[in-house]
This record gives C-alpha cells, sequence and structure tokens, in this order.
C-alpha cells in the first residue's frame, strides 16, 4: 500500500467511527425521547404493539401476584415462562433496574449486536465469492461484489434497526418482544461464528419465549454441516440445543410449582385461545370459525408457521443458511399466532445485508407502498372500530391481510433475486434460447 492510499484510509477511518457513533447515539436519543414521553402510553396499548404473549403489563401484574405468593399461572394472566419471568424479576427486583432504561439497554445491545453479524455474514460472503471465482461466466463481472459492498452493509443493517419505525415502537411500547430479538441477535452471531455451544444456547432461550423460535435449529445445522463443513460441531449443536431446551423446561416447572405453566405458555401459543385482534390472521378467522372444525384448521395454520416451509427452503437454499434464517424468521413473523411490529422490524432490519440483492428485485416499490399505508391506515381503522363505531372488524383486517400480503411479496421477491444472481453469475448476463433473448421467471 502506497504512503497516499494508507494516509486517505487513516483520515476515513475516525469519520466512519464518528458516523457510526453518531448514529447510534440518534438512534438512542429517539427512543428516550418517546419512551418518557405522554406518547409512551398511547404506544403501549397499541394492538400492534403489545399482544397477550408480549406485553410488560401483564408481566408487572404476574411479578406481584408472584410476590404475594401466588401461583400466576393459575389464571389466564402471563404466558410468559418460569425461567424468563424469573430474568425479568432478577433484573427489575434484584438490580432495581427500571423497565423503561432497561428496555433501551437491551434494544440498544441488539443494534450492536446485529452490527457484527452483518459484519460476519459479509466476511463470509466475500470469501463465498472468492473460492467461487472460478466457476462464474466471463461477463458476469458486474454482478461480483466489491469491497463497498461489504463494507457498508453493517452499518445499513445497524441504521435499518436504529430507526425502523416498528423497532423504535417495539421498544418504547415496553414490548417484551425486545427480549426475544435480543437473543435471536446473540443467536445469529454465534451461528456466524460457528460456536457450537453458545449458538443453540441461545436459541434454546428464544425458543423458550416463542415456540416458533425453535425452527431455526435447521439453519444452524446446516451453517455447521455446510459452510463449516463439521459434521461433529453439527450434531453437538443439536444436542446441546436439546438438552438446554430440556433443562430449561425442567427448571420452569420447578419455579411454576407444576406443570400449569405448560397450557399457560405454549398450550396458548398453539391453540389461540385468546382472540385478541393483532396484525396476524389467526384472530379473525377462528372468530369466524365454526368450533367443530376449529382442531383442524388450528394444526393447518401451526404447520404453515412452522415446517411447511422449512424443508423446501432449507433445500433449496443450504448454500446460504443465513438467508435461509431471514427467509424463515420472516415467515414466522407472518403466520405466527401472535405477532407484532417488532418481529417484524427485527427481520428487516437484516435485509441490507442482502443489498446485493436488491436490483434484481422487482417488487420494492409496490412493498414499499403498501408497508407505508397499511401502517398509516391501521391504527385509524382499529380508533375508527373500537371507538367511533363507525366501522368493524372486515376493515382492521383487511388492513392486516394487506399487511400480510406485502410481507410474502418482499420475502419472496428476495428469494427470487437470489435466483436470478446466482444464474446471471454461472451463466453471464446474456440470456438467449435458440438466438432468442429469454426472460427468468418464477413459477
Amino acid at each position: 500500500m502506497s504512503r497516499k492510499a494508507r494516509l486517505l484510509q487513516a483520515k476515513d477511518e475516525p469519520y466512519e467511527t464518528r458516523t457510526i457513533i453518531s448514529m447510534y447515539m440518534l438512534g438512542i436519543f429517539i427512543r428516550c425521547w418517546l419512551i418518557y414521553s405522554k406518547y409512551q402510553s398511547i404506544i403501549g396499548h397499541h394492538v400492534e404493539i403489545s399482544t397477550p404473549l408480549n406485553s410488560w403489563k401483564r408481566v408487572s401484574e404476574g411479578l406481584y401476584v408472584q410476590s404475594k405468593g401466588i401461583n400466576p399461572y393459575e389464571g389466564d394472566l402471563i404466558h410468559e415462562a418460569p425461567v424468563i419471568l424469573l430474568l425479568y424479576r432478577i433484573l427489575t427486583q434484584t438490580f432495581y433496574l427500571p423497565a423503561e432504561f432497561l428496555f433501551l439497554l437491551v434494544d440498544s445491545l441488539t443494534a450492536v449486536v446485529l452490527y457484527f453479524v452483518a459484519k460476519k455474514y459479509m466476511f463470509h460472503l466475500f470469501v463465498f465469492q472468492e473460492r467461487q471465482k472460478g466457476e462464474y461466466a466471463q461477463d458476469s463481472k458486474e454482478f461480483i461484489l466489491s469491497g463497498a459492498d461489504f463494507l457498508n452493509s453493517p452499518v445499513f443493517v445497524m441504521a435499518a434497526f436504529l430507526f425502523n419505525p416498528y423497532t423504535i415502537f417495539n421498544c418504547v411500547g415496553l414490548s417484551t418482544t425486545v427480549f426475544h430479538n435480543f437473543f435471536l441477535a446473540i443467536f445469529l452471531l454465534f451461528m456466524l461464528q460457528g460456536n457450537p455451544i453458545l449458538a443453540p444456547i441461545a436459541l434454546a432461550f428464544s425458543a423458550v419465549m416463542s415456540l416458533y423460535a425453535g425452527v431455526l435449529i435447521s439453519p444452524l445445522f446446516l451453517y455447521l454441516y455446510v459452510i463449516y463443513k463439521d459434521k461433529v460441531r453439527a450434531y453437538i449443536a443439536l444436542g446441546v440445543f436439546t438438552l438446554t431446551l430440556v433443562a430449561l423446561t425442567c427448571f420452569s416447572y420447578v419455579l411454576g410449582s407444576g406443570s400449569a405453566f405448560l397450557k399457560n405458555v405454549y398450550g396458548f401459543i398453539l391453540t389461540v385461545p385468546d382472540l385478541q385482534p393483532n396484525i396476524g390472521l389467526f384472530w379473525y378467522f377462528f372468530t369466524e370459525m365454526f368450533d367443530h372444525f376449529r382442531e383442524l384448521f388450528i394444526c393447518s395454520f401451526q404447520i404453515n408457521a412452522t415446517v411447511l416451509y422449512l424443508i423446501p427452503l432449507s433445500v433449496k437454499f443450504r448454500n446460504d443458511p443465513f438467508l435461509l434464517t431471514t427467509a424463515v424468521l420472516f415467515l414466522v413473523a407472518i403466520f405466527k399466532s401472535y405477532p407484532c411490529l417488532g418481529d417484524i422490524g427485527f427481520v428487516m432490519s437484516l435485509f441490507p445485508c442482502f443489498m446485493h440483492l436488491f436490483m434484481y428485485a422487482q417488487q420494492g416499490f409496490l412493498v414499499g407502498v403498501i408497508f407505508l399505508i397499511t401502517s398509516a391506515l391501521g391504527p385509524i381503522l382499529w380508533h375508527l372500530w373500537i371507538y367511533s363505531n363507525s366501522a368493524n372488524a372486515n376493515f382492521y383486517f383487511g388492513v392486516t391481510l394487506a399487511f400480510a400480503i406485502a410481507e410474502i411479496f418482499l420475502v419472496t421477491d428476495i428469494l427470487f433475486a437470489y435466483m436470478k444472481r446466482e444464474f446471471c453469475l454461472k451463466y453471464g448476463s446474456e440470456r438467449k434460447i435458440d438466438g432468442k433473448e429469454a426472460i427468468l421467471m418464477l413459477e
């Protein structure tokens, strides 16, 4: 490296650091301003943010009931696992951390972890590209990633998390999804590092909070088996995940004074007894459902939210398990029984890792418009339905259905963009069949 290049590099590095720190502080400031403002209670009571599974108000009541010697799982008050409830009690009552500060701290730590997640993934992408260059077509140079692509993505991931309204409102509304997202971020980091011990432990904690996170054991296994080419580590990860999950469940059994928590936590997720409206698809469908069909469609919906897409996607995208993880997280956020905006915001913040696919995407404008319109109309139609009595459930469900369609368009667009890029790298930019221009289509 020449002396001039070293000077330019030395000059640019502090500027990049200052930019990241300034961006990080601004994201925390926005959260602080909102969480200590009069808008906090308004945001926290919205059904798009707070669900029966992630309401901090329910957690506070459960901790209070537990402090009086009453088992909080005897009623229908709380749906957090006892081991997670113990974590909340230690943080708030042993360390005396105010709830607002606790959520700000965990959310800000999640942003930092996601920065390193993106950095590690871009490094893996660079290594994979260098290894595969010999198999690329001669005219595919325009599709090969440059140094700027690898350096910018981590910064954009952090920005996407810090300034995404969905993640901001998730933190300000004191949704316990903040903690779930933190464990997911830790899992992603250790998965990318190929750690067969800490990655499954973090995933087990995520699965204890939400059963749906357990499906991510497939991408973890593929990452260790395919990317790191280490069968031993892959099977160790499976064993550690299983043992940790069993240990946490047994510990919860002791803390919960019996098995009542199983029905209140995991049974509640699977059987969907509370049909309070949210941004998901379960509540409206099962409000209209005849009771004798309920069990059949509960099984159908839950299979759709877990394993239905997992197996085919795992086979197709086994060479990029991180993209598989993002796709699975997105599908779970769409089809789970009690979704919230925090689930969607977390996955959307990972999308800058795939900036190299955006040029192949076709639905970006349409998806963006639908997201903007539905995000604005949701609270409006909720107010018209609940408070003004000038609308009904069909209006609100129409918005949530359009929101889910936009999410589906987004994830399928990214997956198809990945396939188009792989095709272009292998066969080049010229696509002709029998001398005629061909069009690449997804069928």
